[in-house]
């Protein structure tokens, strides 16, 4: 297999990838076959998940500009994955010119593609850290050179709490994140559910046991599982709603699909 420029040496390119499968699902470029193979193993079972993908990302535009209307124009965007067009900064800066953001992922590929992306951007930079430890993001010298801790943060927690493991207690990493923000910021979340999916569980259980295969399990929380992450916030209206049910741009249509509405997202303000 034939290494492409971006990606780098350190990375062993016949591994599957979360971050490239996930690229892949938005129709980006920067995927290998093992990640495409990877991925059409997991739509033979959810045949929906480039659109569940689609409305993530939707969301956390639409997010990130309600947190510039709100005055907070820092963003924490964890579990940032591979930036492709319309990421958190792009969005942010159409917004709000000076926005500042950090992105955290743990995945190499994820990293140094965002390093490339970021080259040359006084106000974006990219942690090679982990959610689970976030006294290592926290701490890290991007987050101190860039983020204000004093001031609210946007916590973007979008599509990675399914990928934490119950017995890694994503509860308690979130509320020590939490912990660090000043009052009026925002926490931006969306997680994997069966809920909602237009199929039986027993059949979605099949693309759950794709991602179990390549290492990277994906854990799918009931709604009121989800909403115990926000202990401690003041839920944004609509609250905690299906990706294209918070604070659509347009009126949902009568053929929206079905699929777009499995799982849910929230926002919530740090009081």
């Amino acid at each position: 297999m034939e290494r492409p420029a971006w990606a780098p040496r350190s990375i062993d390119i016949s591994v599957p990838s979360v971050s490239r499968i996930y690229d892949y699902y938005l129709g980006g470029s920067h995927n290998f076959e093992v990640d495409r193979e990877a991925a059409r193993r997991a739509m033979e079972f959810l045949p929906g998940l480039p659109k569940i993908s689609q409305a993530n990302r939707a969301f956390m535009r639409r997010a990130v500009r309600h947190a510039v209307a709100e005055g907070v124009t820092q963003f924490l965007d964890i579990g940032s994955g591979i930036p492709t067009f319309g990421s958190a900064h792009e969005v942010a800066r159409a917004a709000s010119p000076g926005a500042r953001v950090v992105y955290v992922d743990n995945d190499p590929v994820a990293v140094a593609h965002s390093e490339a992306v970021l080259a040359g951007d006084d106000d974006a930079e990219v942690v090679a850290a982990d959610l689970r430890k976030p006294q290592e993001i926290l701490h890290s010298p991007q987050v101190a050179r860039l983020i204000d801790l004093g001031r609210p943060v946007a916590l973007l927690l979008v599509a990675v709490l399914h990928f934490v493991e119950d017995e890694d207690d994503p509860y308690a990493a979130v509320a020590e994140l939490g912990a660090a923000l000043a009052p009026g910021s925002l926490l931006v979340l969306t997680h994997a559910s069966y809920e909602g999916i237009p199929l039986p569980a027993e059949r979605a259980e099949g693309a759950v046991d794709v991602y179990k295969d390549i290492r990277n399990p994906l854990i799918m929380r009931s709604r009121d599982e989800i909403g115990r992450f926000f202990e401690g916030y003041e839920m944004v209206e609509p609250g905690l709603v299906p990706m294209p049910r918070w604070r659509p741009d347009t009126a949902p249509e009568d053929d929206e699909d079905p699929w777009a509405l499995s799982g849910f997202a929230g926002v919530g303000r740090r009081p």
